[in-house]
């Protein structure tokens, strides 16, 4: 009879910074368990301590080179060999190990690639928390840690347009970049209102009051409340909101600061959904010789015609202008 040698085994095990440590897979328990060596590179790993309270015995080695490493953790006289990877993803490693491989036949273990830990939807944001924290604290960056709410103001409302065009243009790749750009905005005064003496918040406290609004405004979602439609879910809402903001008047809360043309789209949509026929529409006429005050009312009007034909006039307008914008650099003989 022949008896088989097993062959050696390699456990990658890889896991995230973003999950509490200890928070690991069961197999990755049972895997820290049974190996014969557990090694680790660097002797700050956020799971060491947890992995150590529960009786795993982590050897710390030199980590060195990427190729240096393959060969040490290729060490045949141990049967199981567990390496927790680092946090950087020990950039190098695998690769090292397949060219181990290929230059020597054999001298490579059976190598198992064992997922520890995953990232939940949404983990990167706690990534853009550290950043911000970090460029914001001392030591970081000057710019960044002089910003002030109002200094950012001008930044948010470009950022904000800049996503409107995208959309607009049907531009995806520019309109990831732009949500990215207004997700930070976000963050950014979040990270500023954390440092706040007489009343700071902090990004948990904006995320959790919009998860708050969001489930009081959608109780038939999250509640017994039955919605025939679309219109009847945005009626809810208007009533929730203005029982919520305790409003007396049906345009209140819209806010002065919104372009010309927005802020009277706004108006009227706000008159329109509340039924309210206490003012007459503005006249719908082109006069003899404009003036300030009958051009206003002329656009006013252009406004009130649009919301009843559910068109949007301020989005109309734009597209209109860029229409015009390429008119005249085609009669210029240019392109876009």
């Amino acid at each position: 009879m022949t008896s088989t040698v097993p062959v050696p085994k390699l456990i990658l095990l890889t896991t995230t910074h973003r999950v509490a440590p200890g928070l690991l897979s069961w197999p990755a328990w049972e895997a820290l368990r049974g190996a014969d060596r557990v090694l680790a590179g660097d002797p700050d790993h956020p799971q060491l301590p947890a992995l150590r309270q529960a009786g795993v015995r982590v050897e710390i080695v030199e980590r060195g080179t990427a190729p240096s490493l393959a060969r040490l953790l290729s060490d045949a006289r141990v049967p199981v060999t567990l390496w927790l990877g680092g946090p950087d993803g020990d950039p190098g490693l695998t690769d090292a190990l397949a060219r181990l491989a290929v230059e020597e036949a054999g001298a490579v273990p059976e190598i198992e690639l064992l997922p520890g830990s995953y990232d939940l939807p949404g983990a990167r944001l706690l990534d853009l928390v550290s950043v911000m924290d970090r460029l914001r604290s001392p030591g970081g960056c000057p710019w960044d840690a002089e910003q002030t709410h109002a200094s950012l103001v001008k930044y948010l409302v470009e950022e904000a347009f800049e996503l409107v065009e995208a959309i607009e243009e049907g531009d995806r790749e520019t309109l990831r970049e732009e949500l990215g750009d207004v997700l930070l905005q976000v963050f950014f005064h979040s990270r500023i209102a954390e440092e706040d003496a007489q009343d700071p918040f902090s990004i948990d406290d904006v995320a959790g009051d919009i998860v708050e609004k969001l489930m009081y405004r959608h109780p038939h979602v999250f509640g017994d409340v039955e919605a025939g439609g679309a219109a009847e879910v945005e009626a809810n809402w208007e009533q929730l909101k203005a029982a919520e903001k305790q409003r007396e008047s049906v345009l209140d809360g819209v806010p002065a600061g919104l372009p010309a043309l927005a802020y009277a789209a706004k108006l009227v949509s706000r008159v329109r959904r509340a039924g309210f026929t206490g003012v007459p529409d503005a006249p719908y006429e082109l006069p003899a010789q404009l003036t300030a005050d009958s051009a206003g009312r002329l656009l006013l009007a252009v406004a009130q015609r649009a919301h009843d034909a559910d068109v949007d006039v301020d989005a109309a307008l734009r597209a209109a202008a860029r229409g015009y914008r390429r008119d005249v650099r085609a009669a210029e003989g240019l392109t876009d």
